[in-house]
């Protein structure tokens, strides 16, 4: 979206325009649901959890300073957002792993195939399966880090404005996060790993 194009939707959402606020959603939406889905791991919270920091952000729109771009905003707002689920649902253990299809075809259905490289398809479908089992391991603040740089791909300045932490400290906690990562991953799945591992 251009820049002055949100800045004319941004003035109109501030008085209370829904049309306009929708318009800026649907440029967000898909980046906002994917920070859920890699905080909650699960699809439905994550739909659930996008819409709701969609709607703080229109309560509190007027509230935007404009003192960082409207999208490190709103990533605060669902950041925050599925810290708040996961502090409330913690003891329900409701945060889920589900299990990853491909095109209709399990990890199971892949191995006893015909198709070729099954060994190269089994090996990729278990690493994206422990990447998500380690990660709902994590403690929060080591998820989200991640999340933010290493899943959104955000500038460690975009993640310190994200989480209104100095670049310096986002820098160790991203060192400390991949750390805590890797050790989680190395778990019993060496063979999985080597790559990662070196």
């Amino acid at each position: 979206m251009e820049y002055d194009n949100e800045k004319r939707l941004l003035t109109k959402a501030r008085q209370g325009d829904v049309q306009a606020f929708e318009e800026l959603s649907e440029e967000h939406y898909a980046k906002v649901y994917n920070i859920c889905y890699r905080m909650l791991n699960n699809p439905d919270d994550a739909v659930e959890q996008a819409q709701e920091a969609f709607i703080k952000a229109f309560r509190y729109i007027k509230d935007f300073k404009g003192n960082c771009s409207f999208s490190t905003w709103l990533y605060r707002i669902a950041t925050n957002t599925c810290l708040d689920f996961i502090r409330k649902n913690k003891n329900k253990h409701n945060i889920s792993i589900e299990q990853e299809t491909y095109e209709d075809i399990t990890i199971k259905d892949r191995l006893v195939s015909d198709l070729p490289g099954p060994e190269k398809i089994a090996e990729t479908n278990a690493q994206k399966a422990a990447i998500k089992e380690a990660m709902a391991k994590m403690s929060e603040k080591n998820r989200i880090i991640i999340v933010l740089r290493d899943f959104m791909g955000l500038s460690y300045e975009q993640v310190a404005e994200t989480l209104e932490t100095p670049v310096g400290t986002v820098k160790s906690r991203i060192s400390r996060a991949r750390a805590e990562l890797r050790d989680l991953l190395c778990q019993g799945k060496e063979h999985l790993f080597t790559d990662y591992v070196k």
